[in-house]
């Protein structure tokens, strides 16, 4: 039995990591164009009276402490945006009441990793014949001081189990009321290889851009999955 309060910190600060988001979301403008807290809750205010629909891609902030922004790092609003765009159906460590930033050792882990929740979402949708995603690739730079490590646990521990969260989302919330910045753990669906789910943005130097794919839904299964040069 694993006693989730004396998990060792990972052996090592600076990290390099990777991410996929939908295409279909921008990067959100409030947080990409202050330096400070200050400065967020002058445009902040000034949004709230002249662009409410900015606020809306903000999300709720509520969700995120202003202390635990990155704010002034390059591409601080993917940082924030899983933070304040909470999925309500919750994700492998969380139940769906607090977001978490995931991240993997390669752009390899992260495809493999999308693509079985995508499997999963376009399966479930009826008389679906045809469809395709556009995905933005991330690389992300962060600090891992004072993250738990979860890869010494085994493989077959039920955190790692394919298809029931429910042993790792208690994980997560013992974790995440510890105030740790985040863990590091097994990637499930590409063995051998590392992921992390951070409980806050602060940790992250920067986040940018790098390779766009798409994956194809040909009515049942994702047949082909593409690196696109330009978009």
């Amino acid at each position: 039995m694993v006693n989730w309060d004396e998990l060792s910190d990972v052996d090592s600060a600076q990290a390099t990591s990777y991410r996929l988001v939908n295409s279909k979301y921008p990067p959100i403008a409030l947080f990409d164009d202050v330096a400070d807290p200050e400065e967020f809750e002058v445009l902040y205010e000034l949004q709230a009276r002249t662009n409410p629909r900015l606020l809306n891609e903000a999300g709720r902030l509520e969700f995120v402490s202003r202390s635990d922004i990155p704010f002034g790092s390059p591409g601080c609003s993917y940082a924030v945006a899983p933070f304040t765009h909470i999925n309500p159906a919750g994700s492998r460590f969380s139940d769906g009441s607090f977001g978490i930033l995931y991240l993997a050792d390669t752009i390899t882990t992260a495809l493999a990793e999308v693509q079985c929740h995508q499997q999963s979402y376009w399966a479930g949708v009826e008389g679906l014949a045809f469809d395709r995603v556009l995905l933005r690739g991330l690389c992300c730079k962060f600090d891992q001081t004072g993250m738990r490590d979860l890869t010494d646990i085994a493989a077959e521990h039920p955190i790692y189990d394919a298809d029931s969260y429910a042993a790792a989302r208690v994980a997560g919330a013992k974790l995440k009321q510890a105030r740790v910045p985040g863990l590091r753990y097994k990637s499930v669906r590409s063995p051998g290889n590392i992921c992390w789910g951070l409980f806050t943005p602060r940790p992250v130097r920067s986040m940018v851009q790098s390779t766009h794919y798409e994956m194809i839904w040909d009515g049942r299964a994702i047949s082909s999955v593409n690196k696109i040069s330009s978009v």
